[in-house]
């Protein structure tokens, strides 16, 4: 009980502070959106007791789409606390209290999948945070898995950027990455305890992440692939199953305790 205050307190005390500074920022065009964003997520990590591992390096010297798969809520706050980040996310997140207006605060694409006539606008935004210097985060699955498979990734977005990268100026990069739940307080996490963390399905959050505060610390391993250039020649389909294949391999790995496969995305 005092630990999910303390959890709590300190969440709707950075939220806010975040929001105003990340607003300041884009009204008077100054830098540091990146590093008010990855130390807001690092705190928030260290306050859940996510303990981040990384495998392999993300792209750096330039903006890139991320493809991975998804876990939990808690991805967003591992793979956050790595390097500055945009993610694009259903809808409904930009309705939430508090969290859709700290969403749209970290640059968040939303994207409405009923509504298939303005995936257009979710692709140009998209593209546009790639051109302005803003890596993205696309969780290809469309959904959240249980934390011991990868789900069949969909091509609609992963092909789309890739054709609007055709016609970008630079083109785009597009790097594959694996997030994996794999310790519970020190141990190492079986099949049947993933489940714990994974936040899929019809799960309600409030429950959820109160017994996440309660279970103790978790280890989270995220993992990057080879980078793979979105130049227009491949077919998007088969983009999308290579990219697929690289994540599905790599996250096998770390769940078998095994090396991360060298050359992941072919």
């Amino acid at each position: 009980m005092a630990r999910g205050l303390i959890v709590a307190t300190i969440f709707f005390t950075m939220t806010p502070l975040l929001i105003a500074a990340q607003w300041v920022l884009v009204k008077l065009h100054l830098p540091g959106w990146g590093v008010i964003a990855v130390n807001y997520y690092r705190t928030l990590c260290a306050v859940l007791r996510i303990r981040v591992r990384v495998v392999g390096e993300p792209v750096r010297d330039r903006a890139v789409l991320f493809v991975s798969n998804h876990v939990s809520w808690a991805d967003i706050l591992a793979i956050g606390s790595i390097t500055p980040i945009a993610y694009v996310s259903k809808n409904e997140v930009a309705k939430w209290p508090l969290v859709g207006t700290a969403a749209k605060a970290q640059r968040t694409v939303f994207v409405d999948r009923a509504r298939r006539h303005q995936t257009g606008d979710a692709i140009a935004e998209i593209v546009h945070r790639l051109a302005g210097g803003t890596s993205v985060v696309l969780f290809a699955e469309g959904t959240s898995s249980d934390g011991n498979r990868v789900l069949p990734f969909r091509s609609a977005l992963v092909g789309a950027v890739k054709e609007a990268s055709a016609r970008a100026e630079s083109g785009i990069l597009i790097q594959p990455m694996s997030i994996c739940y794999t310790g519970l307080n020190g141990i190492p996490m079986g099949r049947q305890h993933r489940p714990t963390v994974a936040w899929y399905g019809d799960l309600d959050f409030m429950p959820h992440i109160k017994a996440f505060i309660k279970r103790g610390a978790v280890d989270a391993v995220v993992s990057y692939g080879e980078p793979v250039a979105a130049d227009g020649t491949a077919d998007r389909k088969a983009m999308t199953r290579s990219l697929e294949g690289a994540v599905r391999a790599i996250t096998s790995a770390t769940l078998r305790g095994r090396p991360r496969p060298l050359h992941a995305a072919s």
